[in-house]
């Protein structure tokens, strides 16, 4: 057995174990070991559907030293006029420079791949089984608390029969080789009502399906941020820190959550894909409005709850049975990136759990506690600035995130060290836009105040809404 020493041990090289790394390499001398089951860093981008992108622009996402995109935007396709979405391959490339570029070239970092933690510090390589023991100086750092599930790595929950084709989002691309043995499908039937789902279809749709020869399981339906509200930059003002104004009105005069998600959707913050049906889930998917016209376009949609059973000429669901072409070809898009954890402290001694510290931002969130961890020693002073901050899986669970989140927020400014790294960390997205206005551009101005009396009485609101 090996034996090896370290200041903090990161169980996990995914987007929050690099972006913890990345700020407390910069901000303290500490040495730190990653230990990944992948074979590359990025974690479960790794395993992630080839035609996948980020949800949100590409300038606040990854580690804080090292720009992910050059800050252009779009001209083509569904995102056209936004900010652009690194794709899934330009993640991964991103991650392997971090690691490549800035970590292991800093002496400080050392970076175990293929490699299982057993516990205690004790981690197994997967291909030769030697095994290692870690002396931690200081401490355990958890960057899997909030590890989300993909479908190339997923089992599914319902029973699937003989003869049935079954396959993740990620043999899409690769349908081609069927037309060698005369294989190709034509009838496709998407399993799941989540992100991965809509990215299916609208690469379905895109690459020459015909909307008529999709159906679409769809246990419930989705409130989807509207992507045009998330743009960093001066120009998009008005849609960015006027959609945080209006968002926070939403909260302060909704009386009930039902009301609070047709304010959303009126001013514009919200979409849904069928209007005359009304959503039961919010995971804060976001989509741009091309992209909800293409998602419009499939008419066949069943709801009828969750598959049970998959038969290769019908599906059983919780509320009846759908016959089904022979020739289907079923997507299992039912893999959850945001399966419900309960939260725990994010300090715990000689231990820390990465979690999201601002709704829905992993990277800056995982920054920030690396940053509180090397400046602050009192951990009643590390625990009030990371209160971690419960993902919503019910509508009824966002309010309370979203208070939590502002708290969090609200704590950040009365600290005026922090407040400063936060306004220059290219993770935070809207410091700097905010604090770089104008004093005499009245318009802003005015925005910005809107939002600041919005926000103050959302918190008021807050109570009213989470108590119900």
């Amino acid at each position: 057995m090996n034996h090896i020493e370290t200041d903090y041990l990161v169980i996990g090289s995914g987007a929050s174990g690099l972006a913890f790394t990345d700020t407390l390499i910069d901000e303290t001398d500490a040495h730190v070991t990653l230990v990944d089951r992948h074979g590359k860093p990025g974690g479960h981008w790794n395993d992630a559907y080839p035609f996948v992108t980020l949800h949100q622009p590409s300038s606040f996402y990854g580690v804080n030293s090292m720009e992910l995109g050059s800050r252009r935007t779009d001209t083509i396709g569904l995102n056209k006029g936004l900010y652009e979405l690194a794709s899934g391959s330009e993640i991964n490339s991103y991650f392997e420079r971090v690691m490549n570029q800035k970590l292991l070239p800093s002496g400080r970092v050392s970076y175990h791949p293929m490699c299982n933690h057993l516990g205690d510090g004790l981690f197994e390589s997967i291909l030769s089984g030697e095994r290692t023991q870690v002396q931690v100086r200081k401490k355990l750092v958890d960057a899997t608390h909030f590890s989300p599930n993909v479908p190339s790595t997923h089992t599914p929950r319902f029973q699937v029969d003989a003869g049935v084709r079954l396959v993740p989002p990620n043999a899409l691309p690769a349908l081609w080789h069927g037309q060698r043995e005369g294989g190709l499908p034509r009838r496709f039937v998407i399993v799941g009502a989540g992100k991965t789902a809509m990215d299916a279809a609208v690469w379905l749709i895109n690459a020459g399906a015909h909307p008529e020869s999709i159906q679409w399981v769809m246990p419930r339906d989705s409130w989807l941020v509207n992507r045009l509200t998330t743009q960093p930059g001066p120009e998009f003002f008005r849609e960015s820190i006027g959609g945080q104004a209006d968002q926070m009105e939403a909260f302060a005069k909704a009386t009930s959550i039902d009301d609070l998600f047709l304010r959303l959707e009126a001013f514009g913050s919200v979409l849904r894909i069928y209007p005359d049906h009304v959503p039961t889930m919010f995971h804060l998917a976001t989509v741009s409005p091309g992209e909800v016209q293409v998602l419009q376009r499939i008419h066949d949609v069943i709801r009828l709850g969750r598959v049970q059973r998959l038969a290769v000429d019908h599906m059983q669901l919780d509320q009846g049975r759908v016959p089904v072409a022979p020739d289907t070809l079923f997507i299992d898009c039912t893999a959850s990136a945001v399966e419900p954890r309960p939260t725990q402290p994010v300090f715990q001694g000689d231990k820390i759990v990465l979690q999201l510290l601002r709704l829905p931002l992993p990277t800056f969130s995982a920054a920030l506690i690396a940053y509180v961890e090397a400046h602050y020693t009192d951990e009643k002073d590390k625990a009030r600035l990371c209160s971690p901050v419960p993902f919503p899986n019910t509508l009824q669970d966002y309010p309370r995130s979203m208070m939590v989140s502002m708290m969090n927020q609200f704590q950040w400014s009365q600290d005026k060290t922090l407040r400063q790294w936060i306004r220059d960390s290219r993770l935070d997205g809207y410091g700097k836009l905010m604090t770089g206005i104008d004093p005499q551009d009245t318009e802003k101005q005015a925005i910005l105040a809107r939002l600041k009396e919005q926000a103050k009485a959302a918190m008021a609101n807050f109570p009213r809404l989470t108590a119900r």
